[in-house]
């Protein structure tokens, strides 16, 4: 399933406009994650996913995840308002979007490994 956050393709299991999906679906699941493996030129960007689990569910490669020499990518999505966050500031926003305040689940940093290498 696919919907589009802002201009931002976002595809997912269940996936809604704000990029709850069908593994997380609280209030504060409402970031997306590009993967370095997911360019398409065809959209000219990257495709945006809820989760990991979604990720790996819909496409038949393997997933990387961004290193550090790549965290000023704009790789996260907030589901609330649309902003594309670097890693970065992702990692630094105290989980909470820097440009609408929306609440971020702090529990993602207990699984960041999944996104972000070393």
């Amino acid at each position: 399933m696919e919907t589009v956050v802002g201009d931002v393709p976002v595809r997912g299991l269940a996936v809604d406009a704000r990029t709850q999906c069908a593994h997380y679906a609280t209030e504060r699941d409402i970031v997306a994650f590009a993967f370095p493996c997911c360019e398409t030129p065809e959209q000219s960007g990257r495709v945006f996913y809820p989760c990991r689990r979604c990720h790996d569910a819909l496409v038949e490669h393997p997933t990387a995840t961004w290193d550090r020499s790549n965290f000023d990518e704009r790789a996260v999505l907030c589901g609330a308002c649309g902003t594309r966050l670097t890693v970065d500031a992702y990692l630094d926003c105290g989980s909470a979007c820097p440009a609408c305040g929306a609440a971020f689940n702090p529990g993602c940093v207990d699984h960041r490994s999944l996104y972000v290498g070393a």
